[in-house]
């Protein structure tokens, strides 16, 4: 529980990172962006395995690239249902929402690997 509270609030200070990276997105504060760092978990757990079955074949086609473009729309939902945390307008921004998820999704990895457990050596 507590790694999962750890991880949460290193999210949402990522968020607020990606924030300052990229002049678009916009958080307006730390609770803000825990909200939405534990929303968009909860989007990438739930809406994402659907887009990614449903758009599989555009997935094979680009080689996997279309990856990026599922992130930005996972990323764009959890703006669009979290108050305070803003992406530009969704056609003029589609690159920076692209390349906001991504960093995003860095992060989040970097994180995981940070908070993962350590296996014991017997």
């Amino acid at each position: 529980m507590l790694r999962w509270l750890a991880r949460l609030l290193l999210n949402g200070g990522a968020l607020i990172l990606v924030s300052y990276l990229f002049d678009e997105v916009k958080v307006s504060g730390f609770g803000v962006a825990v909200l939405a760092a534990f929303i968009l978990g909860l989007v990438n757990t739930m809406v994402r395995p659907i887009l990614v079955m449903l758009t599989m074949p555009l997935n094979f086609l680009t080689l996997g690239l279309f990856w990026f473009f599922v992130n930005a729309v996972t990323f764009a939902l959890t703006a669009y249902l979290i108050d305070g945390f803003e992406i530009g307008p969704w056609p003029d921004s589609l690159w920076t929402t692209i390349l906001a998820a991504a960093t995003m999704s860095l992060f989040g990895t970097v994180i995981h690997w940070v908070t993962r457990k350590s296996k014991a050596v017997s």
